[in-house]
C-alpha cells in the first residue's frame, strides 16, 4: 500500500492541510447555524420558515415541516390530501402525480389571468413536475401567519428556477366543465407567487396579488376581473423565502398512512427539489384586524418562468379544502331536559357587526331557540351558529326562565385556540374568546322541563278499603293526555307523571262493578311541584275519590189459585234502578238494583186495585 506524505510536524504542507481542514470545520459550523437560522417573521411566528429544510430544532418551541409528521393520506393517489393540527398550526398538504403524461394541468398557453382555465392531462418541464405543496396558517399575538412550501421531482441540474403560484379561493361555485374541480373567482380572492431563479444562495421572493372585479391589473393590457397589481411581500419585509440551494433535505411529512405514504425516515429531497416561505399577513395588510376573509379552497400551479402574469401555468396540484380565516365560529345550542319541547327561549349577546353571519337570525343580539321535535341531533331550530367572527371576546345570556322550565347547565367546547365557558357570577352567561382565526366555540345551555305527577286513590266509602278497576279521564286544556283513561290498580291507585306544570282536569268516568260513583264532577288538579311516581316519599300531586257499594231488593204478587186477584207494586226509589220486568210464575215483579246507602225504599202492592 502506498503511503501518503504530508510532510513533517510544522512544514509548510501539513500546515496548510491542517488550515483546509480548520477551514472547512469552520465552515460547516457557519453553513449548520445559518441552515437553523430563522428571520424576523419565523421568529415571530415560531416557524422555521426559511431555513430552506423541514426538520425543525425543537418542535417543542419552533415549529417545521416535519413536526407535522406522521400524516394520513387521503383520496385516490396520486392526488390526495392530508390535514392535522400541531402546536395550533393548520396543516394542508396536496399530493399530485409526477413524470407522467396523465398528470393534471392546463392547456397551452393559459395566463394567470384567466378564469376558470381549461386542464388538460400532459407531462409538465422537469423544472415545473411538483410532487407536493404544504400550507400551515396560525394566529400568533393577533397576527396570521401562513407559511408555504412546494417539493418538485429531482432536477435535470441544480440551478433549475421554479416559479409556483398558491392560490387561495373564497367561493364554493364550480367552474363549468373542463375546468372542474375549480372554482369560481371571487374578488378578494388571493395568489401568492412564490419565485426562484436557481441562484446558489437559496434566496426567493414572495409576491401577493388579489382578484379585482374593477380597477387596475396586473397586466396593464388585462382588464378586470383580473389579479391586481402585485405586492412583493419579501422586499417590504413581510415575508421570508429558501429554497434548499445547498443540502439536501429530509421530508417526513408524507409518513403516516395511506398512499402515497413512506416508511421512516421520510424521503431525501436533492439539491433545489424544496422551497418554503413564511408570511405576516396581517401586517401586510392582507388580513385586516376586525375584517374577516375566509378561503376554502387552495390549488397550486407551476408558472414557466418569471414573477409575471404572462408566464404559461403549467402543472395543478390540488385544489384541497383549507380553512384560512382570520375569524372564528360562535355556536349557541339550546337543549331541554327532556328533549324536543317546544318552548323559546330568549338569548342576548355582544356578537356584533355585518360581516357576522349567523344561522337563526341577523340579529345575534337578541335571538331566540326552540329545541321542538329533537331528540338526539340538533336543528336550525335550535341552533345559533355565528361565523365570521372576529378576533375577540364575546358573551352570550340566557334569558329568565320561561313558566315550568328551570335552568339547568351551562358548558362550552372549543376547537383551535379558542375558549369558552360558564360566568363565575351570572350562571346563564357565557364568556367567549375568540383567539385565532379557525377557532369554533360550541356552548350548551339545558334547561329542564319542570315536570309533577298525580296520584289518585279509590276507596270504598263503607269500609275504607282500596277500590280496583274504577277509571278516569285526565284531561289538559280539554283533551285528554296520553294514556287517558285510566283505571285504578289492585291498590285503589293511579299515578301519571311527567306532567308540565298546569291545571288538569281529573274525573271518574266508571265504578267497578257493585258500587256507585259518590262524585262524577270534573275536579282541578295544580300540578307545580317537581315529582315522579317513583319518589320516595311521594311529593307530588293527589287527589282522592271513594264509591258506595250497592244493593238489589225484589218485590213480587202471585194469584193464590182463582185466578181473579192481580195487584201493581211501586217502590219509592231515590238511588237504584227500577225495573219491571217480569219473573216466571209471578203476576208482577219489580225490581230495585244499585241501590246504595244511605236511602230507606219504600214498596206498596195494591192488590185488585
Amino acid at each position: 500500500m502506498a503511503r501518503r506524505v504530508i510532510g513533517p510536524t510544522g512544514s509548510r504542507r501539513r500546515r496548510w492541510r491542517f488550515l483546509c481542514t480548520s477551514l472547512a470545520a469552520i465552515a460547516a459550523l457557519v453553513f449548520a447555524l445559518t441552515a437553523s437560522a430563522t428571520g424576523p417573521i419565523g421568529t415571530a411566528s415560531g416557524f422555521e420558515d426559511d431555513d430552506g429544510n423541514l426538520a425543525a430544532t425543537a418542535c417543542s418551541t419552533a415549529m417545521d415541516w416535519n413536526c407535522f409528521s406522521p400524516v394520513t393520506w387521503t383520496g385516490t393517489a396520486p392526488y390526495q390530501n392530508a390535514t392535522k393540527v400541531v402546536n395550533g398550526w393548520n396543516f394542508t398538504g396536496l399530493t399530485d402525480a409526477q413524470a407522467t403524461t396523465s398528470d393534471t394541468g392546463f392547456a397551452g398557453g393559459i395566463k394567470q389571468d384567466v378564469n376558470c382555465p381549461t386542464l388538460k392531462n400532459g407531462k409538465a418541464p422537469n423544472k415545473d413536475d411538483l410532487k407536493r405543496l404544504y400550507i400551515a396558517f396560525k394566529t400568533v399575538n393577533g397576527h396570521t401567519y401562513l407559511n408555504l412550501a412546494w417539493v418538485r421531482i429531482p432536477q435535470n441540474t441544480v440551478n433549475s428556477s421554479t416559479h409556483v403560484g398558491f392560490e387561495f379561493n373564497q367561493s364554493q361555485t364550480a367552474c363549468p366543465a373542463g375546468s372542474a374541480p375549480l372554482v369560481q373567482r371571487t374578488a378578494g380572492d388571493l395568489l401568492f407567487v412564490y419565485d426562484f431563479e436557481g441562484s446558489s444562495s437559496g434566496n426567493a421572493t414572495l409576491t401577493v396579488r388579489k382578484w379585482v372585479t374593477s380597477g387596475a391589473c396586473e397586466i396593464s393590457q388585462d382588464t378586470a376581473p383580473c389579479w391586481g397589481p402585485a405586492q412583493d411581500l419579501t422586499a417590504s419585509g413581510f415575508a421570508e423565502a429558501k429554497v434548499n440551494a445547498t443540502a439536501t433535505a429530509l421530508d417526513a411529512v408524507s409518513i403516516g398512512s395511506g398512499s402515497p405514504a413512506i416508511a421512516s425516515p421520510g424521503q431525501t429531497l436533492g439539491i433545489s427539489e424544496f422551497g418554503e416561505a413564511g408570511a405576516d399577513l396581517t401586517a401586510a395588510g392582507i388580513f385586516s384586524p376586525g375584517v374577516c376573509a375566509a378561503f376554502g379552497q387552495v390549488e397550486g400551479v407551476s408558472r414557466s418562468s418569471g414573477n409575471s402574469g404572462q408566464a404559461a401555468m403549467e402543472d395543478l396540484v390540488g385544489p384541497g379544502h383549507i380553512n384560512l380565516t382570520n375569524c372564528g365560529e360562535v355556536k349557541i345550542i339550546k337543549h331541554t331536559n327532556p328533549r324536543g319541547v317546544n318552548q323559546d327561549f330568549g338569548f342576548t349577546s355582544n356578537l356584533a357587526g355585518s360581516q357576522i353571519s349567523c344561522t337563526t337570525d341577523t340579529t345575534p343580539a337578541s335571538f331566540t331557540l326552540n329545541d321542538n321535535g329533537n331528540t338526539t341531533a340538533d336543528s336550525t331550530a335550535n341552533t345559533e351558529d355565528c361565523t365570521n367572527v372576529p378576533i375577540g371576546n364575546y358573551t352570550v345570556t340566557e334569558g329568565a326562565d320561561p313558566s315550568g322550565f328551570a335552568f339547568d347547565s351551562l358548558s362550552c367546547t372549543a376547537t383551535g385556540s379558542g375558549t369558552g365557558g360558564q360566568d363565575g357570577t351570572v350562571a346563564k352567561q357565557a364568556n367567549i374568546a375568540i383567539v385565532a382565526g379557525g377557532d369554533t366555540v360550541t356552548c350548551t345551555y339545558v334547561n329542564n322541563q319542570q315536570l309533577g305527577a298525580i296520584k289518585i286513590s279509590k276507596t270504598n266509602s263503607k269500609t275504607g278499603n282500596a277500590l280496583a278497576g274504577a277509571t278516569f279521564s285526565i284531561k289538559s286544556g280539554g283533551t285528554p293526555i296520553s294514556g287517558s283513561p285510566f283505571t285504578t290498580d289492585v291498590n285503589g291507585e293511579i299515578c301519571v307523571d311527567n306532567l308540565p306544570f298546569g291545571d288538569y282536569s281529573v274525573q271518574e268516568t266508571g265504578a267497578p262493578s257493585g258500587y256507585a260513583i259518590d262524585d262524577s264532577t270534573a275536579h282541578t288538579v295544580t300540578v307545580d311541584n317537581n315529582a315522579k311516581c317513583s319518589d320516595s316519599p311521594y311529593v307530588g300531586e293527589t287527589a282522592s275519590f271513594s264509591d258506595t257499594p250497592t244493593s238489589d231488593i225484589q218485590v213480587r204478587f202471585r194469584d193464590g189459585g182463582s185466578g181473579t186477584t192481580s195487584a201493581t207494586i211501586s217502590c219509592d226509589n231515590t238511588t237504584g234502578t227500577t225495573s219491571t220486568t217480569g219473573t216466571t210464575g209471578w203476576d208482577d215483579t219489580t225490581t230495585v238494583t244499585g241501590i246504595h246507602a244511605p236511602t230507606t225504599v219504600t214498596c206498596t202492592i195494591n192488590i185488585d186495585p
